[in-house]
């Protein structure tokens, strides 16, 4: 009775391990020292979420490519920004009341005039792989279709999953808990205690929108990293040293290029 009482506790004290260990996902391993993520790719070069944006973002030596996910009306993931696909193609209407036959025929605005396409998420997932991570911008989207493609590219450790609303937050923990997640604070989260119980409830790896160095201390202190977005038109050494100066592991930029050139200046100083 006393060995099987053993081998019980022992089976029950795997289980919590491997319950909490999933509670704890790990962020992807990163080049730089400061986390560089290029916003919808390097969209200075190509136009933004597009195959040769996130090739760009390769290129220059962004740690991740930011990208956002939505799903046409026949049920395929595709890699656009706006729920209509007026302002970046040549088309118009809501993603996801148009087939993917649909999507995939409209061209991409571009200056250089080279044509390029929406691309679905499995293109940019196979580019991705071994090369750069994943920071996926969830608008609307299947996550169970969306984790089996990350899972068929053999992606699985190199997405964070950006959650826009608190239900993608639960479908995510049931489908793939493993999945680092990263989301931004509610406006009335403003001090330390209340971001420890906004913890309690959604166990994320990353936010964005932590402005005070005390408040980035503190989501630290729980293990929770800050990536904040720093994209303008006036962008440059001059605000990323302000980001920097609160504490925060990575920044969002519209310039990975230069930013990643930036930040190798940090290791000699």
């Amino acid at each position: 009775m006393f060995i099987r009482n053993i081998s019980a506790t022992l089976v029950l004290f795997a289980a919590t391990l491997s319950a909490n260990a999933q509670h704890h996902p790990t962020l992807p391993h990163v080049k730089n020292k400061i986390v560089v993520i290029s916003h919808r790719g390097n969209h200075v070069e190509a136009p933004e979420n597009t195959l040769a944006s996130t090739k760009e973002a390769i290129a220059c030596g962004a740690d991740y490519v930011e990208v956002d996910l939505r799903t046409t009306k026949d049920g395929h993931l595709v890699v656009l920004h706006d729920a209509k696909v007026d302002r970046t193609t040549n088309g118009t209407g809501m993603v996801a009341n148009m087939t993917l036959e649909e999507v995939e025929d409209l061209q991409v605005f571009n200056r250089n005039k080279k044509t390029h396409r929406v691309p679905q998420f499995k293109e940019l997932l196979a580019i991705c792989k071994g090369k750069i991570n994943i920071y996926l911008d969830f608008k609307e989207a299947d996550v169970a279709e969306s984790w089996r493609q990350i899972k068929a590219a053999g992606m699985e450790k190199h997405v964070v999953v950006y959650l826009n609303k608190e239900a993608q937050y639960h479908q995510w923990k049931e489908v793939a808990p493993e999945v680092p997640l990263m989301t931004s604070l509610p406006k009335d989260v403003t001090t330390s205690e209340q971001l420890a119980d906004f913890l309690k409830k959604l166990h994320v790896q990353v936010l964005d929108n932590v402005a005070s160095p005390e408040m980035v201390k503190a989501a630290n202190s729980h293990d929770v990293a800050v990536w904040l977005d720093v994209q303008s038109p006036t962008e440059g050494p001059t605000s990323w040293k302000e980001a920097l100066n609160k504490g925060v592991q990575g920044l969002q930029t519209d310039k990975p290029a230069d930013m990643v050139s930036f930040i190798k200046t940090l290791d000699t100083n």
